[in-house]
């Protein structure tokens, strides 16, 4: 699979996610709000439930899910190294919010959005195939072609 095809499935799946997050029906709501957020602003806060009964999500959860979802579709879109790029930062930011999610002060990015809990796998199964598809495929060449299976050996 090359890192375009993998910068669509992210983007698809993100998007999706952003698009759920805003329907009522697919989002079970809480009233177990971590305490940070309610100190940081209500309006951190709104449409805070749990994404099919999973994913802590907020407004601002899904805005951020929409734009990565939209970003992974342009980089599908657009060309080779410009999906590398996309695979690259979404490895580096995805591992720091899983990483974030596991401490408990920062587990919801001080307050803005929720990513404990579900979230950390659902960031790491981004981050680890993302570490592949833009640090691995190519082996650092950026704007040159990933070798094939046959010229590694």
């Amino acid at each position: 699979m090359s890192v375009r095809y993998f910068s669509l499935i992210v983007g698809i799946v993100y998007t999706a996610l952003g698009l759920l997050g805003f329907s009522p029906s697919f989002v079970e709501p809480s009233q177990a709000i971590p305490e940070i957020m309610t100190q940081v602003g209500a309006g951190t806060t709104s449409g805070f439930g749990y994404l099919f009964g999973l994913l802590p999500t907020t407004t601002v959860t899904n805005i951020f899910n929409l734009i990565v979802g939209i970003i992974g579709i342009a980089s599908y879109l657009g060309t080779e190294p410009v999906a590398r790029l996309f695979a690259d930062t979404l490895a580096v930011w995805f591992t720091l919010l899983a990483i974030l999610g596991l401490i408990p002060i920062a587990n919801s990015v001080f307050g803005l959005m929720p990513i404990y809990g579900n979230d950390i796998w659902l960031h790491l199964a981004t981050a680890v195939p993302a570490i592949y598809f833009g640090f691995f495929l190519d082996r650092g060449r950026l704007r040159q072609q990933p070798l094939k299976s046959t010229q590694m050996s």
